[in-house]
């Protein structure tokens, strides 16, 4: 049987994607720093950024984290025509970043929440590995 998720477009599943992961890093800063929200908008900037989710993006695939869907869903994020322009980035490190992000959405949409979660948490703790060093 197909998943529906897989038939949405693959921005459409970055555009959740952002959402979701923004929301778990909002969430996660809050936790961590309990400071006022300029310093959470400055915190979380660094998770979110579109250059820290194309750095993610590698790590995740050294490590060969995605399954056979993930992977399909992240290369059809990654390779989708997008009509808006990147801000503050080049376009390979902005099509990287959207190919994380589809990647989540789908996993939201398909009501993989126990995937969802342990990927959520994954890419945090590679962030916060980055920023150790």
């Amino acid at each position: 049987m197909v998943n529906a998720a897989n038939l949405y477009n693959p921005l459409t599943l970055a555009y959740l994607g952002d959402a979701i992961l923004d929301l778990h890093v909002r969430q996660h800063v809050i936790m961590k720093l309990q400071a006022k929200p300029n310093a959470l908008h400055r915190a979380a900037t660094f998770y979110v950024s579109a250059k820290s989710q194309a750095e993610t993006y590698d790590a995740l695939l050294a490590e060969q984290y995605f399954n056979e869907q993930e992977q399909d869903i992240l290369m059809r994020g990654r390779n989708a025509k997008s009509h808006t322009k990147a801000k503050n980035t080049d376009v390979v490190t902005y099509k990287k970043s959207t190919g994380l992000e589809a990647v989540i959405g789908y996993l939201q949409l398909a009501g993989e929440e126990a995937r969802l979660q342990e990927l959520l948490i994954k890419i945090v703790a590679l962030c916060e590995e980055r920023e150790r060093r």
